[in-house]
């Protein structure tokens, strides 16, 4: 063995030995010690990286990035397609949102919280200096945020008031005593959207539901504000901008049928018009600088197809070839010749892209590393369609181990998205690859009733009284993994995180007799103390999707189908994981059905991180998660 291989030796039984401790801040209850040789082959698929398009240099084509080199996600700078990342930010906490000043290549706001609390404080960065600035109370939860055009002015909303009420506030970020309240509000969906040219107006959305919005013109002196859409109306309402001339404004809606479409209001009689017929979702868009057209993701089958069109028509005129994926993130560099975005598909993971408008040329920004391990062998997934009890099609993205390697019945994880008006969509897996391509096991990630992306009456499906038609749901999967000739129906498992996490302990309950475990991230366990107690300023937008507790009829309602009352049915192996900051579904969720399920003598593992909120976002908690969670499978599922 030569002197440079046996430092790598070294090395990597160092990694190993590092992955094996208990992180200081993790709370362990019934997780066995790793095995050495599963800490070693787990350990490639740990240091996979990823990267996400933030803001364009106003003054240059540079991109601002979030990526991690680190334990926690930072901002770098990337001055060309390919180019080296240059750090700005150095936090032992993850940096969020940001975006570059409007007109000032210096100035960078960016949001942050603490261990996961979400109680998010803005950031400004002075670029040249690298002095970094609080511009909000420290203690508050701020979020939104959007830019006057000539970068005078910032809006966002705030709790500062209340804790709960989200505020609409605006400031000058030169100087943050200036920062004034210019609409008191009740409730905790509102977001300042746009500012008018000169800044004297501000639309304003309030955010009910997903099935419910509306648009407000707001007096940013004032403060009086004016009503665009129909009150009580059940019509989502998304992302409003001014046009060029603020005579009218640009939003997507799905007033007009099932799915968003982009649609222009005039301001001076509000008469509406559809600019777009797609067959589903516009999921996102951005204005040119010049406001003369726009760029828009349609959500199709989960897949985007990113689309320019001119305005005020909405002629379609250009369709870059962008890989199969998912985009979020589009916006305009102010030179109006570039469009940046973040694109994830099943074999890379999230980096940051851009195509020229006139070409339609795509290029990738940066490329994040994925641990050495080739992203090539990295199952492509297959869409597939059922019907469920009612006869309601639900469909679900299907990752197959190789059969060359793992030949005969594959063992299956249904995988269920948060929300619960999530979606599952063919994203990079990151980490879950090792389910796939090491310990051969097929992944299954449905879009149950109440999911996004497939129109209004769908996702308003599991409402209310109506919530466990979305778990009978999986039910209709676990039929349709007994057909598939590929899958093994003697070893399923499920898991799923926040909404998905309820999910995981219903589908516990209702199909025990046809899974053998299942995984429980930060998810709900009594809908009753979850109203309780999540954050203030989340209780009524909840309360809308589960509903209303206050009601003696939904309060016995949601009793009998929590899976606290029903935990005595919980027999199958189960592994709970909390954060203990989490704003969302408060940690003693977990505690209370851990508690419960381990009194009817089923085997119980739970980890809590006293450092993190809803999912761990700290690189060596989320490594211990994922060993912990891959011994769990290799135990329950595959033995």
């Amino acid at each position: 063995m030569t002197f440079k291989t046996t430092l790598l030796f070294a090395s990597l039984l160092s990694a190993g030995a590092a992955l094996a401790q208990v992180p200081p801040n993790l709370v362990v209850d019934g997780v066995p010690e790793f095995p050495p040789a599963l800490v070693e082959q787990v350990r490639p698929y740990l240091d996979f990286r990823a990267a996400s398009f933030s803001s364009w240099n106003p003054a240059r084509p540079e991109m601002l990035v979030r990526t991690r080199f680190g334990e926690t996600s930072q901002l770098h700078l990337v001055k060309t397609p390919g180019g080296a990342r240059r750090q700005v930010t150095f936090f032992s906490e993850a940096v969020g949102g940001s975006s570059f000043r409007p007109g000032d290549p210096n100035t960078i706001l960016f949001s942050r919280d603490i261990g996961g609390n979400e109680q998010h404080q803005i950031y400004r960065l002075d670029l040249p200096s690298g002095e970094v600035a609080l511009l909000t109370d420290g203690t508050s939860r701020n979020t939104g945020g959007r830019w006057s055009r000539d970068g005078k002015l910032f809006a966002f909303s705030s709790t500062r008031r209340t804790g709960r009420d989200t505020d609409v506030w605006v400031m000058d970020p030169s100087d943050p005593g200036s920062a004034r309240m210019v609409l008191q509000v009740s409730g905790g969906g509102w977001f300042g959207s746009d500012f008018s040219r000169d800044g004297s107006k501000l639309l304003v959305i309030n955010y009910i539901s997903a099935n419910q919005s509306e648009i407000y013109l707001v007096d940013a002196a004032s403060g009086e504000k004016t009503l665009l859409t129909p009150k009580d109306a059940r019509i989502s309402y998304s992302a409003p901008r001014f046009s060029a001339d603020d005579r009218e404004i640009y939003f997507t809606s799905d007033q007009q049928g099932e799915f968003s479409q982009f649609r222009r209001l005039r301001l001076s009689d509000r008469t509406q018009q559809t600019l777009t017929s797609e067959k589903w979702d516009v999921s996102s868009f951005d204005l040119s600088p010049d406001r003369k057209r726009i760029v828009y993701a349609t959500n199709e089958n989960g897949a985007s197809v990113v689309k320019v069109a001119e305005l005020p028509g909405g002629k379609v005129v250009a369709r870059p070839q962008i890989p199969l994926g998912v985009v979020s993130g589009l916006e305009w560099h102010p030179n109006g010749r570039l469009i940046g975005f973040t694109l994830s598909h099943a074999r890379s993971p999230s980096d940051a892209y851009a195509f020229e408008v006139a070409s339609g040329k795509v290029e990738r920004w940066t490329e994040s590393e994925t641990g050495g391990l080739n992203p090539e062998r990295n199952a492509e997934p297959r869409l597939i369609t059922t019907r469920s009890f009612d006869g309601t099609e639900i469909s679900a993205f299907v990752y197959d181990p190789d059969p060359k390697r793992f030949p005969g019945k594959r063992p299956v994880i249904v995988s269920i998205h948060g929300g619960p008006e999530g979606q599952s969509r063919p994203r990079f897996l990151g980490r879950n690859n090792f389910f796939i391509n090491e310990l051969g096991i097929a992944l299954v990630y449905p879009n149950v009733r109440g999911s996004d992306g497939f129109g209004k009456t769908f996702l308003a499906m599991d409402n209310g009284f109506k919530r466990e038609d979305s778990v009978r749901d999986i039910g209709a999967i676990l039929d349709w993994i007994g057909r598939a000739p590929g899958l093994d129906a003697e070893r399923v498992a499920v898991a799923g995180g926040s909404y998905g996490g309820y999910m995981v302990l219903a589908s516990m309950i209702h199909f025990g007799d046809r899974l053998k475990a299942g995984v429980n991230v930060v998810g709900i366990s009594s809908f009753l103390t979850f109203l309780q107690n999540t954050s203030g300023y989340r209780r009524d937008l909840r309360r809308v999707e589960y509903g209303d507790e206050r009601d003696p009829k939904m309060r016995e309602h949601l009793e009998r189908i929590s899976p606290l009352t029903n935990a005595s049915k919980i027999r199958d192996p189960l592994f709970v994981i909390m954060g203990f900051n989490d704003p969302r579904v408060p940690y003693t969720e977990g505690e209370q059905i851990v508690r419960t399920v381990r009194e009817t003598g089923a085997p119980v593992w739970y980890l809590m991180a006293k450092d993190e909120g809803h999912g761990f976002a700290k690189r060596p908690n989320q490594d211990f998660q994922f060993i912990a969670t891959a011994m769990f499978w290799q135990q329950h599922l595959l033995k």
